[in-house]
């Protein structure tokens, strides 16, 4: 059994809102480095399990086509982090959710390519249908939170182009690679763990640099 309510309602979003409103997430100030931000998302599955929505991105788009991804994009001018979050959750998926549903952030986390993300969780209460946009989401799933709740994680892998470990986690079949993976590691550690680990120093595949 894992440590957390593995079932979506009350003592899951108590649990998890405990453990990250106590983390002190780092924020990464670089001016050169462009904004995004992306939502883990915790909603239930048809069966009410506590899940995190991922998705697979458009084959259509110009950057990292049919990669692995939470919700989320760059800053519009004049939004913060968690407004473009709910933004990009409501634009990809349709789920719109009010600022009260915000329950913390985690560690920002800057990546090769030249992003500064910040991750920020979002709580959905009930059961909703989701419709992606077909222009920038290919698949969407609800991951139970079960499914991560594992001694293997994270997977680290040496590459000779780093003297960092490339950091990923195994779902539904496939690898999912940092960043998408340093934050859903990062929640598994911080959120239901309780643990205060930091992922910021952990390498991402190289054909995410770009």
């Amino acid at each position: 059994m894992p440590p957390f309510p593995s079932e979506h309602g009350d003592s899951l979003r108590r649990w998890v809102s405990e453990r990250v409103e106590a983390f002190e997430w780092r924020r990464i100030d670089d001016p050169e480095a462009r904004q995004a931000a992306v939502a883990v998302t915790l909603l239930p599955d048809e069966a009410g399990r506590g899940c995190f929505l991922l998705t697979r991105r458009g084959s259509g788009l110009r950057r990292h086509r049919g990669q692995w991804a939470l919700p989320g994009g760059r800053l519009d001018e004049g939004e913060t982090r968690e407004e473009a979050a709910l933004r990009e959750l409501d634009e990809e998926v349709g789920l719109s959710l009010q600022p009260q549903s915000i329950l913390g952030r985690l560690d920002d986390f800057a990546t090769r390519s030249g992003w500064v993300i910040a991750p920020i969780v979002v709580w959905c209460e009930d059961y909703v249908d989701l419709v992606a946009d077909p222009g920038e989401v290919a698949a969407m799933y609800r991951i139970p939170l079960e499914d991560i709740e594992r001694p293997d994680l994270p997977i680290l892998t040496d590459i000779p182009e780093s003297d960092r470990p490339v950091l990923s986690v195994p779902i539904r079949g496939g690898r999912v690679h940092a960043p998408t993976a340093a934050f859903i590691y990062q929640f598994l550690e911080v959120a239901l763990r309780g643990n205060d680990t930091r992922v910021a120093d952990y390498e991402q595949p190289v054909f995410a640099w770009r």
